[in-house]
């Protein structure tokens, strides 16, 4: 399973990567929803998970972005943001997002949702 990780911040990009990379998934790295959807266009992406706040393309513009290709509208979406705003939480939702979890995040919580979200979406244990 190979998950790509969307971050402007790139001590969160290589932070999150060791968490997952810990469990045995494989993973890419983004540094904005731009750069993603190029990632994403070459394919074999099972999950992503995304900052809502970045330059170019945010994590609800590339979910809404996702949702509208058929090719990658599949792909669940995990936001993990510092945004506390009810509003931006609502508005990632809408969007489409599966998940969403607050930073700082730790190694297991992140895991559990990975694990969780993988089972909801394709049925499976990761």
């Amino acid at each position: 399973m190979k998950i790509l990780i969307v971050d402007d911040c790139r001590t969160t990009r290589k932070l999150l990567s060791l968490y997952v990379k810990a469990k045995g998934f494989e993973v890419a790295t983004a540094e904005n929803g731009l750069d993603a959807m190029e990632k994403i266009a070459q394919g074999s992406i099972n999950m992503i998970i995304t900052d809502l706040n970045m330059p170019f393309m945010d994590g609800i513009e590339l979910t809404k972005t996702l949702r509208a290709d058929s090719a990658c509208s599949h792909i669940p979406v995990l936001m993990v943001t510092t945004e506390k705003d009810a509003d931006e939480k609502r508005r990632a939702c809408e969007a489409g997002v599966n998940g969403f979890m607050m930073k700082p995040v730790s190694a297991e919580d992140v895991v559990k949702n990975v694990r969780s979200l993988m089972k909801n979406m394709f049925g499976q244990e990761v």
